[in-house]
């Protein structure tokens, strides 16, 4: 599961909340992509590294826990037992990470910002990681100082 949610972070810049809330029927390796939900719903379309740890998760997931009724991809020994069915905790998708010595926050503000980087365009920076304009133009203008001056000239 650990290195499922660090793709999902570091590939495809799925924030802390999302991750967490993500649910076995928003995953459609078929299709290799993944629905997120949330308030700008998007799509992921899965590479084929996280395509793989995906598959081995789900694979992982019912060998241990074969008879849960829990909705969510991402379950631990404490979900899967908890009869209100809730998703990992944040300590659990914390724990992940404090062994790379990283936040999951900060790997996915460095993923968006490498983009960012990588094109300068918005709607791009929106549809990959189901971002708001606002937030969207903060990375550009991040990436790419000069054009915050060019829009005040």
């Amino acid at each position: 599961m650990a290195k499922l949610v660090v793709a999902l972070v570091a590939i495809h810049g799925l924030g802390r909340r999302e991750t967490r809330c993500l649910l076995l029927a928003d995953l459609d390796l078929a299709r290799g992509r993944l629905t997120i939900r949330r308030d700008l719903r998007h799509t992921v379309y899965l590479d084929e590294l996280t395509h793989i740890l995906a598959s081995d998760w789900l694979r992982d997931r019912h060998q241990r826990w074969p008879l849960t009724a829990n909705p969510y991809l991402l379950v631990s020994q404490q979900t899967v037992a908890d009869e209100r069915l809730p998703p990992v905790s944040t300590m659990v998708m914390n724990d992940i990470f404090r062994p790379l010595g990283l936040s999951l926050s900060k790997l996915r503000q460095d993923r968006i910002l490498d983009e960012a980087r990588q094109t300068a365009d918005p709607v791009h920076l929106m549809r990959v990681f189901g971002i708001a304009a606002e937030t969207t133009m903060k990375y550009i203008y991040a990436a790419h100082p000069e054009r915050r001056s060019t829009l005040w000239r």
